[in-house]
């Protein structure tokens, strides 16, 4: 009976991966299992075409088309992983990116593969080191495929160095495979289990996305909310977490492929994330049979060839036997130690606690993929001279061309100091001897309230931080309510419901904090209400202090600043409606320019303006560094 049930086990794992499972009896037959000589045809596939992608994703997310104007101002703040990696001027940096590009194209085209590669992943990790503000999972991706096929032997088939060396072994050692297919199974299981959480599964990550035109289908007949529930947060949490499973399975491979093409293309269309899908896609045919691209180029003459290397493929797997060696077994483990990494680090966070705010760590590592939805409408950045007690206020991206420094309290205190770096530096009015920063920000998180991040009475340039210490300075999320969500969006309907240009905006805040906000003139008929605890308001015009308790509300002003004090014990919820005259003006304009929902050649055009504008910077980064000639100024760096 055991036996009957160990031979059942073993034909259904040899039927869902294709493998024994006595190829883990040992360790030495693990190795020897991962050893094992395969065909590397669809492994030089998948490296031509990771190749091309970056070829396309250097001028475009990787900032190439743009690299003059990111780098050629030292004003620029950037907020790098590790202190010390700090970026060059922008002629040198031209130089950085042409090596990146020439890597790229040596991997595409398999030329001098080694040093290509190794120019690739040196110059890729060290702009994406430089600053954390840029990353995306996908950035992270890039770098670890580079690495992956800089260990490989990928450049045995279709590339220049095969063709240069027609005596090597065009054989690969299966372990080539399986760490790149790992990889990759990470990459959606783990996204998958990150959002099989009640934030995500309660369906308020990606609000309102079922008003795309690509979920119209859906939208006809299940209605804007419970598409967004049970197709874009229910269904996807489902697909990532198990579609890496029917791609292993063989007899679901295909249907699974079509699924996978399906839900890349349309992500191509409802988010800016560069060639993460491309990437995604490209290397998904990784997971069919290793000889794939010979078969399908396959040519009546090379047939008799073709079987004669099968022959001797099928031959040299049969005899290998041998031993195992030293160098065999350390590669092994080394793979090992890597995939254990990559299992740990979305789950590190426990470690690096000074990169946790209101969600844990830096976006860009853990595969967190759209679960965290912000929105931040306020960011005050106040300097104070306490040498003349004067108080000024600067731009929030006055240095930085994002605000993802707001969300993070790492971010936050590397600005601060950036600022203070460039008005040290600057011709300003501000005495910088004796200088304090403070930071205001409002954000909501996933269709929360607005609230502080930051404490705002806390010097910026005095505040500590360590990588593996709690973050003292920051306010914690108001958990307690996030219950509200639902009665939050009943009132939001009945507000939007009023006339198309309402809208509402909630608001809460800590006890004995004052928030000053202006209401500018493209808001009509404001209202304050308060919703929970006690606060007193005050306006501009009048001076005089209102209190408002729980379910009363006040009228507020236009064009003038007021003041709302929460003075309850608890902190006070507040709903601001209002009449909003610039959604009336985006709306006509969105009505007069009637642009295509499927904008490709738009998108093809600006890829080749990118693409020329990259060769541009390049071509003047050399100028310079050869001849002096100064790089030609663009104005400030366009986000």
């Amino acid at each position: 009976m055991l036996n009957q049930i160990k031979c059942a086990l073993q034909s259904g794992i040899k039927t869902l991966t294709g493998h024994k499972i006595d190829h883990i009896n040992s360790f030495h037959e693990f190795v020897q299992f991962m050893y094992t000589p395969v065909d590397g045809s669809s492994l030089a596939m998948g490296r031509m075409l990771f190749g091309l992608m970056m070829l396309i994703d250097i001028p475009e997310e990787r900032g190439g088309s743009i690299l003059d104007i990111r780098f050629g101002k030292t004003t620029n703040c950037f907020f790098p992983l590790i202190p010390f990696v700090k970026p060059m001027i922008a002629s040198k940096m031209g130089l950085i990116y042409a090596c990146l590009w020439l890597g790229a194209l040596g991997i595409t085209i398999g030329y001098k593969f080694r040093l290509s590669t190794s120019m690739f992943v040196v110059t890729y990790w060290y702009i994406f080191l430089l600053d954390k503000s840029v990353w995306n999972n996908h950035s992270y991706l890039y770098g670890l495929c580079g690495i992956l096929f800089l260990v490989s032997s990928s450049h045995k088939h279709l590339s220049i160095d095969a063709l240069q060396n027609k005596d090597d072994d065009r054989h690969v050692p299966f372990w080539n495979y399986a760490i790149i297919k790992f990889q990759f199974c990470i990459l959606y299981t783990v996204a998958g289990l990150k959002k099989f959480s009640s934030e995500w599964l309660s369906g308020y990550a990606m609000m309102n996305l079922s008003y795309h035109w690509i979920f119209w289908p859906f939208r006809t007949f299940l209605g804007e909310r419970m598409t967004d529930l049970l197709v874009i947060h229910w269904f996807v949490c489902f697909f990532d977490m198990s579609i890496i499973f029917w791609i292993i399975f063989k007899p679901t491979r295909k249907a699974a492929t079509i699924l996978c093409a399906t839900f890349h293309l349309m992500n191509s269309r409802l988010f800016s994330i560069g060639m993460f899908p491309w990437v995604c896609l490209a290397e998904l045919p990784i997971f069919y049979e290793r000889d794939w691209p010979k078969m399908l180029f396959k040519s009546q003459g090379a047939s008799k060839s073709e079987s004669k290397a099968v022959e001797q493929l099928t031959s040299k797997q049969k005899s290998h036997t041998v031993a195992v060696k030293y160098k065999e077994k350390l590669v092994i483990c080394l793979m090992l130690l890597y995939c254990t990494s990559q299992v740990f680090l979305p789950y590190s966070h426990f470690i690096t606690r000074g990169y946790n705010g209101w969600v844990d760590g830096v976006y860009g590592y853990s595969w967190d993929m759209m679960i965290h939805a912000w929105d931040t409408p306020l960011t005050i950045v106040e300097v104070v001279d306490h040498n003349s007690n004067g108080s000024y206020f600067l731009h929030p991206n006055s240095f930085s061309v994002n605000d993802r420094w707001t969300k993070h309290p790492d971010m936050a205190y590397q600005y601060a100091h950036c600022i203070q770096r460039n008005l040290v530096a600057g011709k300003t009015k501000i005495d910088t001897r004796n200088l304090s920063i403070y930071f205001d920000a409002w954000s909501s998180l996933n269709g929360r309230y607005y609230q502080r991040m930051f404490d705002p009475t806390v010097d910026m340039l005095k505040v500590e931080w360590s990588p593996f210490k709690i973050v003292q300075w920051m306010k914690p999320l108001l958990q307690q309510f996030t219950s509200k969500r639902p009665e939050m969006q009943s009132i939001a309907k009945e507000v939007l419901s009023w006339n198309n240009f309402s809208d509402v905006m909630f608001v809460a805040d800590f006890p004995d904090q004052t928030v000053e906000s202006y209401i500018s003139r493209d808001l009509d008929n404001v209202t304050l209400t308060v919703l929970d605890g006690t606060v007193v308001y005050q306006s501009e015009q009048l001076g005089e202090l209102k209190n408002v308790e729980a379910g009363q509300r006040v009228h507020v002003s236009g064009q003038q600043f007021h003041r709302v004090t929460t003075t309850s014990k608890t902190p006070s919820c507040v709903m601001y409606t209002y009449v909003n005259r610039t959604m009336q003006n985006m709306e006509q304009k969105l009505d007069e320019s009637n642009e295509s929902i499927l904008p490709i050649w738009k998108e093809i055009c600006k890829r080749v303006a990118n693409m020329k504008q990259f060769y541009l910077n390049v071509q003047n980064s050399l100028l310079f560094e050869l001849y002096g000639i100064p790089i030609p100024d663009r104005g400030k760096w366009d986000s």
